[in-house]
């Protein structure tokens, strides 16, 4: 056996130190927390409003698409706008955490070659700079709130004239708490795996945006599932092949269906603990078989 070849039989390939590598990062909080921290004020640094420009670009584009979706769809704008804008909010994390997590060790090469840090510290910083975003954004949601608060705790409500009724606002708003932790849970992994295979082939990061741009016109966050099986003829196979096979959707329905009122659906939860699952253990094998040759890709 050549010298060249040693390597990979190092015993550093194994599950016990990807989990290692994964437990650890957790741990170090204060490092990723600051590092996220840092990321959003170097990015807003000598800015006048600083972070809030985060907020009032996601207020514009609420507002802005959900008077114009409103109108063409002939919605109540009291129940459709906050429905579109929760929508925008959740898919801005998920998309972040698809798209920079790609990035995720790429970005911080400097870092990965001098500082003795697990990497999974690194998705972490990546994923607490995007929470920060989403709790700026979800300022937007408040004030929304405030305003629909009738709209969307009247029992029955619709958010297009041809939807189900809804049951309102009322104690489930809860579940948005352990859905968050969930969709942030699964944002590590994606920025574990993805990261780990875009450092070896640096045209990952391009086809993932690629695919995550047709991703959004094909999940209902501007449109509503029952504007889809009104327009298709045969709704029920249109939904299955469009909606239910698109993750996003789930995703994103665990989170905003608690926000808005709307009717909970369990499936949607068995359906995201169940990639969940997946998620990780694809992650730990990347981890474990390619953690140690990260810092040599970038």
């Amino acid at each position: 056996m050549t010298a060249a070849e040693k390597p990979l039989d190092n015993p550093s390939r194994t599950f016990g130190r990807a989990w290692q590598d994964i437990r650890e990062g957790f741990h170090q909080r204060d490092l990723w927390g600051h590092l996220g921290w840092q990321d959003i004020k170097q990015r807003y640094r000598r800015s006048v409003i600083g972070p809030l420009w985060i907020t009032l670009s996601m207020a514009v584009t609420a507002i802005g698409l959900g008077l114009l979706y409103s109108t063409l769809f002939q919605a109540n704008i009291g129940t459709f706008l906050p429905y579109l804008t929760v929508g925008f909010i959740v898919w801005n994390f998920m998309l972040g955490c698809v798209t920079e997590g790609t990035e995720t060790f790429i970005a911080n090469e400097g870092l990965i070659k001098h500082l003795p840090a697990p990497l999974t510290v690194y998705a972490l910083r990546t994923v607490w700079r995007l929470t920060l975003m989403m709790a700026h954004n979800l300022l937007v949601y408040a004030v929304i709130l405030v305003i629909f608060f009738g709209d969307l705790s009247t029992t029955g409500y619709k958010i297009t004239e041809a939807g189900p009724g809804q049951p309102g606002l009322d104690w489930t708003i809860v579940l948005a708490v352990p859905a968050f932790f969930l969709i942030a849970l699964n944002g590590v992994w994606v920025a574990l795996l993805f990261g780990v295979i875009s450092t070896r082939y640096r045209d990952i990061p391009q086809v993932i945006t690629a695919l995550t741009n047709l991703a959004f016109f094909g999940t209902p966050i501007v449109w509503t599932t029952d504007l889809l099986n009104k327009i298709a003829s045969g709704g029920s196979s249109w939904r299955s092949i469009i909606i239910e096979v698109n993750p996003f959707y789930h995703f994103i329905q665990i989170l905003r269906a608690p926000l808005i009122g709307n009717a909970q659906s369990w499936h949607h939860w068995a359906i995201v603990g169940g990639i969940t699952v997946v998620g990780w253990f694809l992650a730990l094998v990347a981890m474990r078989n390619y953690r140690a040759r990260v810092p040599y890709w970038v």
